[in-house]
């Protein structure tokens, strides 16, 4: 509804970092004055303010599974508390300048983190797990009976396990994939980076090119492989991940943009600029589909599916073509040439395509094949009797005379 439900103003100056918690009426807040505070915002107030960074708080992240939080600093170092015994649990040093972000990986005991000093650095804190919230001998109940013991081998609560270099100036945001060994990067040299990692090292993979600005914010598609980015360039960017191509550009004319977030079950995005956020998706829950008599076509995946109304039978008619990276915008059939036309809008209008199709008499519904397809430049396009009609911009019709014969 776009409504202002509640507002917060305890913070003294700006306020970078945000987080809700996965489970609790929870989320909580860091700002430049050197404060983190965690709030309830079910009786909408702080419930307590942790202190110990000597300069602004970035970001400020829970854990998925236990009870810490993780935050960023630009005293350089990055912090974990806890967030029940209100303690600082462990500090991260090793950069030499400000510490923009600091993620927690979604299943392993490793951060990401990145800094002003052109790096970014994952770290093991796999040790802390184990001394902090692990059970039996060497683990938490061990360490409760007797806090001042040492570890036997002297384990490190937090260790650097890689350095990522590669970034010409300072990096401004790092996370993880949310499946795969993969870090994504942007930074100040206006590029955005992907590395692959493993146990014994973590190497660069490839590089995106064409933000004309600072990068401030990267992240990957939780669903598909997508990289999302927004720059102070005014844009937000949406990258294939394996062939590393810009596939949209969305521009705001006057607002630079700062920070994105995807919603974790919903197809929504959010990006924050100057003068406020927008919300956004990247494409339509609601498939491409036709009606004739008691069929349904429609496009799930890459398949054209036909759902008969009468005996609820769900087929696969046809693969279609383009591996389904793409999903078509809207569909148009046509009884008597058995034949659809399949539009796909892009966001700049010159890569938007139709297809035409003829729908094969007999199909194997387990391995439907790939029928051949005609295709063209328009933004849509319809049938006109039995002729296809396209519309290659506003108010233009021109009948296509390759796919008339």
């Amino acid at each position: 509804m776009c409504t202002l439900l509640d507002k917060f103003d305890e913070h003294d100056g700006p306020v970078r970092g945000i987080c809700f918690h996965n489970q609790q009426p929870l989320f909580v807040s860091g700002g430049d004055d050197y404060k983190i505070k965690v709030w309830n915002y079910k009786q909408r107030r702080c419930i307590f303010t942790l202190l110990g960074h000597l300069d602004y708080i970035r970001t400020t992240v829970f854990h998925h599974e236990y009870p810490w939080i993780l935050s960023a600093s630009d005293d350089q170092t990055i912090r974990i508390w806890n967030w029940q015994s209100r303690m600082c649990i462990c500090v991260l040093t090793g950069h030499n300048h400000y510490v923009m972000c600091a993620q927690f990986h979604p299943s392993d005991d490793i951060v990401v983190s990145a800094s002003l000093d052109q790096t970014v650095r994952v770290w093991d804190i796999s040790g802390l797990r184990k001394k902090n919230v692990a059970p039996g001998p060497g683990g938490l109940d061990e360490h409760l009976k007797n806090p001042g013991a040492t570890d036997l081998f002297g384990q490190a609560d937090a260790v650097v396990k890689h350095v990522l270099e590669g970034h010409d100036r300072g990096v401004n945001w790092a996370c993880f994939h949310p499946t795969l060994p993969l870090i994504v990067s942007g930074a100040d040299d206006r590029q955005i980076k992907l590395w692959r990692m493993n146990e014994a090292k973590a190497w660069e993979v490839d590089t995106c090119r064409g933000h004309y600005n600072n990068v401030s914010c990267v992240l990957f598609h939780p669903r598909h492989e997508l990289i999302l980015s927004n720059s102070e360039d005014k844009s937000i960017r949406v990258w294939d991940m394996t062939k590393r191509t810009c596939l949209h550009t969305f521009r705001r004319e006057h607002e630079r943009f700062w920070v994105l977030a995807a919603h974790p079950t919903l197809n929504l995005f959010a990006a924050g600029h100057d003068t406020g956020m927008i919300i956004f998706k990247l494409e339509r829950e609601r498939p491409a589909y036709a009606v004739h008599g008691n069929i349904l076509y429609y496009v799930k995946d890459r398949f054209l599916r036909k759902l008969d109304f009468t005996t609820s039978k769900d087929t696969a008619v046809m693969q279609l073509r383009g591996g389904g990276r793409t999903s078509p915008y809207s569909m148009s059939y046509n009884p008597a040439e058995n034949a659809v036309l399949l539009c796909t809008r892009m966001s700049n209008i010159e890569n938007s395509s139709y297809d035409l199709y003829i729908i094969p008499k007999d199909s194997e519904s387990q391995n439907p094949e790939t029928p051949e397809s005609k295709r063209s430049s328009g933004v849509t396009a319809i049938w006109g009797g039995k002729k296809p009609l396209c519309c290659v911009g506003s108010f233009t019709f021109a009948e296509h005379k390759e796919l008339e014969e």
